[in-house]
């Protein structure tokens, strides 16, 4: 039997919000692209997140090998939307003694 090579496509979608997931899951592209960034194996990335597939991991830091500057771009984006949140929590949400706040609640 002759193999006859075929491209697979990326499992990566887009939801609703703009977020890039793998293959259906909750799991972002940012997730497995800062944990292979951090020096983890694919294998250790499918023991920490076992919903994703150990082929679609294989596949995804494929993608990032070959499209970095746009993946970088993205993440770089992410993190910036993240930051912009957080300074809205925090300004709408003043953090300084939450810790009182709530011990006080359960105190009464």
């Amino acid at each position: 039997m002759l193999l006859v090579p075929i491209a697979d496509p990326i499992p990566l979608g887009t939801d609703a919000n703009g977020v890039i997931r793998i293959s259906k899951t909750r799991v972002t592209l940012d997730t497995v692209v800062t944990a292979f960034l951090e020096g983890a194996t694919a294998e250790e990335i499918k023991e920490q997140y076992p919903s994703l597939q150990l082929w679609d991991i294989y596949s995804v830091i494929g993608y990032y090998l070959r499209h970095q500057t746009e993946v970088d771009e993205y993440l770089l984006e992410r993190q910036r939307l993240a930051s912009d949140v957080r300074q809205e929590a925090e300004r709408r949400f003043n953090p300084v003694g939450i810790r009182d706040r709530l011990l006080a609640r359960r105190n009464p």
